[in-house]
C-alpha cells in the first residue's frame, strides 16, 4: 500500500465523519496519518497497518471520554421527559383500535395510547406513563395495590 491509499483513507474517514452525526471515524482518520508517513518513507505494509491500528486505538482511548462529554453536553432534557414513570388519570378512554385517548399528568393533557394494543383504558382509570413516541404518551394500567 502506498501513500495514495492512506491519503484516500484519510479523506474517506473525514467525509464519513462530516456526513454521519456523532463521532464515528475521526480516530481512523488520525490513525491513517502515521500509516501515511510510514508508506511515504517506504515502510512495509505490515508496519503501515500496525501503525494505523495502534494509533487509531490510542486516539480512541485518549479522546473518546472527552469527545463524548463535549457531544453529550449539547443534549438538553425536556420537560416532557419528567412525565415518564408518573401516574396519570385517563380523561378520554384510551382505545388503540380507534386511535383515541388522552391522559392528564402534571396539569397537562397528553394524547395517549396503551402499551398493550388489546387493552382499553376507561376514563377515570389510573395509568403509568412508560415512554413518549412522537407526541403520544404510551401508558399501561397501574396495578391495583389495595386488598
Amino acid at each position: 500500500m502506498g501513500p495514495i491509499f492512506w491519503i484516500c483513507a484519510f479523506v474517506l474517514f473525514l467525509i464519513v465523519e462530516a456526513v454521519v452525526p456523532g463521532l464515528i471515524s475521526i480516530w481512523f482518520a488520525v490513525g491513517s496519518l502515521p500509516a501515511l508517513l510510514s508508506a511515504a518513507l517506504g515502510g512495509p505494509v505490515w508496519l503501515q497497518v500496525a501503525l494505523f491500528l495502534v494509533s487509531s486505538v490510542v486516539a480512541l482511548i485518549l479522546t473518546r471520554p472527552l469527545a463524548l462529554k463535549y457531544v453529550n453536553s449539547r443534549v438538553k432534557p425536556t420537560n416532557a421527559d419528567a412525565v415518564i414513570g408518573k401516574d396519570c388519570v385517563v380523561v378520554e378512554t384510551v382505545d388503540n383500535l380507534h386511535a383515541s385517548g388522552a391522559v392528564s399528568v402534571g396539569g397537562k393533557v397528553w394524547t395517549a395510547r396503551s402499551e398493550d394494543e388489546n387493552v382499553r383504558l376507561p376514563e377515570g382509570s389510573v395509568v403509568r406513563a412508560l415512554r413518549i413516541e412522537g407526541v403520544k404518551l404510551i401508558v399501561k394500567p397501574v396495578e391495583n395495590t389495595q386488598q
